[in-house]
């Protein structure tokens, strides 16, 4: 998503590879990136950005109704799938080429990385083309929702990743937004860039500003770690 809200998963007009990856993340994934269990995914859940996860499929397995918001979804769902498997291959060889950054015990080695990445891509093309109506076309930091819609907002790998193109005033919007929709908790994950480098006095500053909007927040440790130093999420309560 940029600044304005939008995706460009498209080549630009040198052909180049487009600066947001469509990441494919398993359920396992996202119960480990949030310090999750398997109970705790019920009720109504909110994933912004989805990309290509194979949450939404997954949880709604377990009886979760879960809902998965990313401007990618306006393209034709046919395209999407084959634009996710790509796209798995792309971040595994991102990752594979920047293998030094990254810690691989959850997932044993680049092999494994690359076999749960394109599963949960084959797993989201399936369920997308099946449960249209789970995937809806939409950008932070508007989200057509009503308030209080979700009992649990789940976002990855978007806020402070990509702070090098989002500015402060992107981020405090579309934490705002994200607990405008949500009745529980809201979840950010992680709360570094897409090099790994700390945002602390960027967490703080949003913190900060977020709190005079009448937002408390706190920042928890999770167990999972795949960027160094990527082991905590901010917590809009």
């Amino acid at each position: 998503m940029s600044p304005s809200g939008g995706r460009d998963h498209r080549k630009d007009s040198r052909g180049a590879e487009p600066p947001y990856l469509i990441t494919a993340r398993s359920l396992a994934e996202y119960l480990a990136m949030f310090d999750l269990a398997e109970k705790d995914v019920r009720g109504r859940i909110l994933d912004c950005p989805g990309g290509a996860a194979s949450f939404t499929a997954q949880a709604c397995e377990l009886g979760a109704d879960v809902v998965a918001v990313d401007p990618v979804y306006a393209t034709p769902a046919a395209e999407v799938a084959e634009h996710s498997l790509a796209e798995a291959g792309r971040s595994s060889a991102w990752t594979t080429g920047s293998a030094a950054r990254y810690v691989w015990d959850f997932y044993g080695d680049v092999a494994g990385h690359h076999d749960s990445r394109r599963a949960a891509a084959q797993r989201f093309a399936t369920d997308l083309v099946a449960h249209p109506l789970r995937y809806t076309a939409a950008s932070l930091p508007a989200l057509p929702f009503a308030d209080n819609t979700f009992d649990l907002v789940l976002s990855s790998h978007l806020l402070f990743t990509y702070v090098d193109r989002l500015d402060f005033a992107f981020h405090v919007a579309a934490l705002t937004e994200l607990a405008r929709v949500s009745a529980g908790e809201v979840r950010v994950y992680p709360l570094v860039d897409h090099a790994g480098g700390r945002l602390d006095d960027l967490v703080a500053g949003l913190r900060t500003e977020l709190s005079r909007n009448g937002i408390a927040s706190v920042i928890r440790s999770v167990e999972f770690e795949f960027q160094r130093g990527s082991n905590t999420m901010l917590v809009l309560e």
